[in-house]
């Protein structure tokens, strides 16, 4: 399991990097191995996203402590967890996109309605559903950070760092990938059409 699952994931990051989500060593990616006990796959710190491989994946227990690997965690490795606890997400992405990085500019709450592709999003069945994205101030103290984050999961598929970008999520790889592709779609789209307003 554990030699899929890093081939998985390092084949997301790879993607994301060439669609120009996770420039340079911005952004990070897990996957949930075992819940008991608690052990994470994710992308070490400081490595270009554009030439991770399989066997440069880091995994980390539920405090974000290296167990295995040669890297080191991220600092950000926490919200990783409190996603999983909150959410029961098994793969999470997080990206530095311009258009998510864009949107995390507006406001406390990022809202999109009306466009065909929320149906993209699990458990979304019309064009009218309403999704509301929560917008965090970004913090470099991850401890305090996870715990304003918690009560934030609940009823959406994703959330904004302000000025920083997207963290979203899924119960499987593919789930997280669909979420991934389909709201850098809606971000996009959504920004241009306020300009167009």
């Amino acid at each position: 399991m554990e030699i899929e699952a890093r081939i998985e994931l390092a084949a997301l990051v790879s993607w994301a990097h060439a669609k120009g989500w996770a420039p340079g060593t911005g952004g990070n990616f897990s996957r949930l191995l075992s819940t008991d006990p608690f052990a994470l796959l994710i992308t070490p710190s400081g490595l270009d996203k554009g030439s991770i491989g399989a066997d440069d994946l880091i995994i980390v227990d539920a405090s974000g402590q290296k167990i295995k690997g040669k890297g080191n965690p991220s600092a950000e490795t926490l919200i990783h967890v409190t996603i999983v606890e909150e959410t029961g997400a098994t793969a999470i992405a997080h990206t530095h996109s311009i258009w998510n990085t864009l949107a995390s500019l507006h406001g406390d709450v990022y809202t999109m309605s009306g466009f065909e592709m929320l149906k993209g999003l699990a458990g979304v069945l019309t064009h009218q559903h309403v999704e509301n994205i929560p917008v965090l101030d970004n913090s470099q103290d991850m401890v305090a950070f996870s715990q304003t984050l918690r009560p934030r999961l609940k009823d959406t598929h994703a959330v904004l760092l302000r000025g920083h970008g997207l963290y979203t999520w899924g119960h499987n790889m593919f789930e997280a990938r669909r979420h991934l592709e389909v709201l850098e779609f809606l971000f996009e789209l959504n920004q241009r059409a306020r300009r167009m307003d």
